[in-house]
């Protein structure tokens, strides 16, 4: 069916371009590999300026349906695609930031997804799949490996599980959450005080899950995964809790003081000291 595009009203405009091209998706006249009209066709169509059509199409890349080739070649142009990983990862990263979610709730989030994920995976993976989980476990177990690398390769392990599991959305979210505290978790990859231990014990856990997935025992291995996210994720959460309640003592420390100033001052106040 081919794609009839619509004029705009004039408010708001990118908004309701982008609106346009969703509802173009939403009735299945859209699909992923397609590719837009090119910029001087569609604007006019749409009766809205150059501009604000790029800047719809800038929100369409940002949340991962759509990727943008510049020139003038025969693969320039808009397309339509299929990318929420990295939306997800980056818009979760950015709330996580700003105190959206705390580390607690990002635990209890990969906790529910990793014991499905693993679970599913000791009935559904393939050796394919196990096989190349098992090449990354094997890399992260090189004893020269820093934590940047060991950090980046542990994220691809657990996408790599729930990828397996056969759930498509299970292993989109899996990645995003992971991806969402990464920064988090390298710092405090970094700041271990025995990184060879920390590593190899990280890395027998990983091993001991692939066996336990490879050879069928899905609750076990979603027991251990369980164990394994809340080990290290879990000082993270507590070192958190820790900084929190510092806070608190400073802050209350200060409202005591600032009381007690105030009530000073009240007492040598117009009406003199008593």
């Amino acid at each position: 069916m081919p794609v009839e595009w619509q004029p705009v009203r004039q408010s708001r405009t990118h908004e309701l371009v982008l609106q346009s091209i969703e509802e173009q998706v939403f009735a299945g006249k859209l699909r992923a590999g397609d590719r837009l009209p090119p910029e001087r066709e569609l604007a006019p169509v749409f009766g809205v300026s150059r501009s604000a059509l790029r800047e719809a199409l800038r929100v369409l890349e940002t949340i991962g349906v759509l990727v943008a080739q510049p020139g003038r070649g025969p693969d320039s142009g808009a397309r339509i695609v299929r990318n929420p990983d990295d939306a997800l990862g980056r818009l979760l990263r950015l709330h996580f930031a700003l105190g959206s979610y705390s580390l607690h709730d990002v635990m209890e989030a990969r906790v529910a997804l990793e014991r499905s994920s693993f679970a599913a995976a000791a009935k559904y993976a393939v050796d394919r799949d196990l096989d190349e989980a098992s090449a990354v476990v094997h890399r992260m177990s090189q004893p020269g490996i820093l934590p940047e690398e060991f950090n980046e390769l542990d994220t691809q392990f657990h996408v790599m599980v729930a990828t397996s599991s056969g759930n498509a959305l299970t292993s989109t979210l899996t990645s995003a959450v992971r991806e969402s505290v990464r920064p988090l978790i390298l710092r405090a990859l970094e700041e271990v005080d025995d990184w060879s231990a920390t590593r190899q014990h990280l890395n027998a856990q990983h091993s001991e899950l692939l066996r336990l997935v490879r050879t069928g025992h899905g609750e076990e291995a979603a027991d251990l995964a369980e164990l394994h996210i809340r080990g290290f994720h879990g000082t993270l959460v507590d070192d958190e809790r820790t900084a929190e309640d510092a806070d608190e003592r400073t802050a209350g420390g200060d409202e005591e003081r600032n009381e007690a100033g105030d009530a000073g001052r009240d007492e040598d106040g117009p009406g003199g000291r008593r």
